[in-house]
């Protein structure tokens, strides 16, 4: 009875790994296509922080270029912050393991971090500017065409509500962008992947995580205190967060306050109906005025 269990188990786990395994293939499959974050002859440096995000944005990239038409390079990096205790023996024996051209840049940001911001204010400004520059630098070193971060669905959720919050502004997490020095094209591959699906990936493909020192220490962060906040509403209304995630691929300008986005000053009426009028509540919004132009959410600039 309990081996027939046990091979019952066994089974069951298999299949929902293997079924979680197309979930996240197919959505990083979808998000690259979407954005055309990689194409014929990219070399993509892959930032990698010993985190479970990382981790995971690496795997599935090694696995969908196996089978990817389009041919492309890897090659991943790890910024080594000289933090207090991190196994720098780690990663190198992680990325040999699964034949990945590696580079490990050391720079003592720690030092510079812990010096400069004062006890008890938050770190992560300072620590991602420094980070940012050396990784671009690096970038342009290393001959790579886009640079991949490991940021999934849940951040964009938190940066756009943190954004709105704090900031005044109505701004998420792009899935690509180029740098402010206009070098570097940065990709968010993980774009559509729930934290959620990334914790239990990691545990599946046994990840040998690295914690940081200097983001796990700050419990008190607004970006933390905004996640518990999704989260807990997502424990009590399921799929919010997705549908966070997806109202900013929907934006409709005509029913905001951007006067920069909708011209506002200019609107009259013309006697033709609005299927996304004041009337409507969840359809196209009402057309521009001539010679105005706004891109569908499925359109491109050409």
């Amino acid at each position: 009875m309990n081996a027939a269990h046990d091979h019952g188990a066994v089974r069951k786990a298999a299949y929902e790994a293997n079924k979680l395994s197309k979930k996240l293939h197919r959505q990083v499959g979808q998000a690259i296509a979407d954005f055309n974050m990689i194409e014929a002859g990219d070399k993509i440096m892959v930032c990698l922080s010993g985190g479970k995000d990382s981790y995971a944005l690496l795997d599935i990239l090694i696995n969908l270029r196996e089978r990817s038409p389009v041919a492309f390079d890897l090659i991943a990096v790890n910024l080594d912050q000289k933090q207090p205790g991190f196994p720098e023996h780690v990663l190198p024996q992680y990325l040999k393991s699964r034949g990945v051209p590696f580079h490990i840049e050391q720079r003592d940001t720690y030092s510079v971090v812990k010096r400069l911001v004062p006890e008890g204010k938050t770190m992560c400004s300072l620590c991602s500017r420094l980070r940012r520059g050396i990784l671009y630098r690096v970038a342009s070193e290393l001959g790579a065409t886009k640079i991949a971060l490991g940021h999934h669905r849940d951040d964009m959720v938190v940066t756009l509500l943190m954004n709105m919050f704090f900031g005044s502004r109505l701004k998420g997490m792009p899935a690509k962008l180029v740098s402010d020095d206009g070098r570097n094209v940065v990709i968010r591959p993980l774009a559509y992947v729930a934290e959620t699906d990334l914790e239990r990936w990691a545990v599946h493909r046994q990840f040998p995580i690295i914690p940081c020192t200097l983001c796990g220490s700050q419990t008190t962060l607004q970006r933390v205190q905004i996640k518990k906040m999704i989260l807990e509403w997502e424990r009590q209304y399921p799929g919010r967060i997705d549908n966070m995630a997806t109202a900013m691929s929907r934006v409709v300008p005509s029913h905001l306050l951007d006067r920069n986005l909708f011209p506002f000053t200019t609107l009259q009426a013309n006697g033709t109906a609005c299927a996304g009028g004041d009337l409507a509540f969840d359809e196209e919004p009402c057309a521009l005025p001539t010679n105005t132009v706004r891109l569908h959410p499925n359109e491109t600039e050409d």
